[in-house]
């Protein structure tokens, strides 16, 4: 298993679900006391409206919130589904970076640090969907950021770089 300061500025992506629930993620590791973690707690001190970052709790009520450890900060991509956002992404979210915790894949404590940036679709409406696709997209990218990508895949990328395409791109 890798350390704290192993981890620190490792980053990831991932995707979990099906459109209309589907969700990505961006996913910043970071360890405590480094200038990864003093990027990502400014992010968290510097709100913007629509964009506002969540430190990750989790508890049947607001009195009984339990912080997530390793500490989680997430922030929406997009502006809208706040309730989704909030509630079930927040859900999955917590639960996809304590699948990495169960894999031994980061620590449960204080000196780790979790930043997960989601996008949930627009068109959204299943809370349980959208909590499975956040965790998936969290398990995912938190797996990735730890252990590394697969190096045939980062080698077939390079093999196929001149027929790479996106759903946003529609040029020839």
């Amino acid at each position: 298993m890798s350390t704290p300061r192993d981890l620190d500025g490792r980053i990831a992506q991932g995707w979990g679900g099906r459109k209309p629930n589907g969700c990505h993620v961006n996913v910043v590791l970071a360890r405590r006391g480094s200038a990864t973690a003093a990027a990502m707690i400014t992010t968290y001190t510097a709100p913007s409206e629509g964009f506002t970052p969540i430190l990750v709790s989790v508890g049947p009520d607001q009195p009984s919130y339990e912080t997530l450890n390793p500490p989680t900060l997430m922030m929406s991509k997009t502006a809208g589904n706040a309730r989704l956002v909030s509630g079930a992404c927040q859900v999955g979210i917590a639960q996809g970076v304590l699948d990495a915790v169960g894999e031994d894949l980061l620590v449960a404590d204080q000196e780790t640090l979790v930043f997960v940036s989601v996008w949930l679709d627009p068109d959204a409406d299943d809370e349980t969907a959208a909590r499975c696709s956040s965790r998936e997209a969290t398990r995912d990218a938190v797996r990735e950021a730890a252990a590394g990508r697969d190096p045939a895949a980062a080698q077939r990328l390079v093999a196929d770089r001149d027929r790479l395409t996106h759903p946003f791109y529609g040029g020839d």
